[in-house]
Formats: C-alpha cells, sequence, structure tokens
C-alpha cells in the first residue's frame, strides 16, 4: 500500500523536494519561518477546496484541448473513481502552480521567506495525496477519524457531486455550506458522469 503510493510521480517529486528543503534548513543554508509553513499549509487547503469545488467541477469549456484537461483533471476520476493513474495530480499540473505560488510568495514575503511557505504547501499536498489516496482504495483506516475522512470524500463520489469538496480538510465545506450529514444529500445521478 505505501509502496504503491511512493512510486507515484508527483509524490515521490513532493517527498524529494521535502528532503530537500529539510536538509538545506538541517545546514543552514534556510531559515524555516513557522507562521509561513503554517499559512503555506492553510492556503493549500483553501486552494484544494477552490479548485475542487470551482475549477475541476467548473462546465465542460468549448475549446477541446481545454475540455480534454478537465477530463483528465476531474471528470474522468468521477468516472473510475478507483483508477489510480487518475488519482493523484499530476506532476504536469504540479509543478506549474507550485511555481506560480511560490513566486506569490516570494513577492509578498521575500524569497528567503517563500521556501517556508512552499514547504507548509508541499507537506499539506502530501497530507492531501493520503488522505486522497487512502478513500480510494481497499483499505479500511485504523483510526474512527481516518475512517469517517475516508467516508466524508466517498461520499463525493457516490452520493452527490454538489457537496463534500474538501478532501483532506472539510472545515472549509463548513464555512462555505457544502457540507451535509451522511444523510441529508438527496443522491446524484451525475456523480459519475459529471455534466452528461
Amino acid at each position: 500500500m505505501l509502496l504503491v503510493f511512493l512510486r507515484h510521480g508527483s509524490v515521490a517529486a513532493l517527498l524529494a523536494a521535502v528532503a530537500i528543503e529539510a536538509v538545506a534548513f538541517l545546514l543552514g543554508w534556510i531559515a524555516f519561518r513557522p507562521v509561513l509553513i503554517l499559512l503555506g499549509a492553510m492556503l493549500c487547503y483553501l486552494s484544494e477546496y477552490g479548485m475542487h469545488r470551482f475549477a475541476f467541477h467548473a462546465p465542460p469549456l468549448s475549446w477541446p484541448p481545454a475540455r480534454k484537461l478537465q477530463h483528465r483533471l476531474h471528470y474522468d476520476h468521477h468516472v473510475e473513481p478507483g483508477r489510480l493513474d487518475l488519482l493523484f495530480l499530476p506532476i504536469w499540473f504540479l509543478v506549474p502552480n507550485l511555481a506560480v505560488a511560490t513566486g506569490l510568495f516570494a513577492l509578498a514575503f521575500g524569497a528567503e521567506a517563500s521556501a517556508s511557505a512552499l514547504f507548509g504547501m508541499m507537506l499539506a499536498i502530501l497530507h492531501y495525496e493520503w488522505v486522497h489516496y487512502v478513500a480510494h482504495i481497499p483499505y479500511q483506516p485504523r483510526t474512527q477519524f481516518g475512517r469517517w475522512i475516508k467516508q466524508y470524500h466517498l461520499r463525493h463520489h457516490f452520493i452527490s457531486e454538489k457537496h463534500w469538496f474538501g478532501v483532506s480538510n472539510p472545515t472549509l465545506d463548513g464555512v462555505f455550506g457544502t457540507f451535509r450529514g451522511p444523510d441529508a444529500a438527496e443522491k446524484s445521478a451525475t456523480t459519475r458522469k459529471l455534466y452528461s
């Protein structure tokens, strides 16, 4: 189970980047600012919710290459939620997004501070990837919270795609009104075929 997770390209790249930053910190080449690590992680969770709800569930675009991108990034994952190759963020999507976010942090807080924010973002993405992976494989988490968060995400796939957008952190579903109890949402006929 863990080896399959670690072998995925974007997960391996994230782990390598986190390790490089950690070694650079231990060698004194960079200084971590805990507040910016936390800010990077929090912004990542906000991005997770926002991208999932407003970009990945956006209506199909008219330009065929953009529509193909929508299918690869999310629509096809709803069609086949058990396919691991559709589960993880593709590295060609992840790297440019991290580069843009790091650049924005560098503009806002300075180049040195951006390393802390990037570290927080990468840890949050690894958390997201792990929770998402566990939700979609035949594995029963050992903790009550682990079982709850798995069921929480699976409701988005099998009850209603209009709720439960927070994959690794359901807090923003409560803030933005997309949280529902397990029996509160009406079963959708389009959880597998978005916009069909």
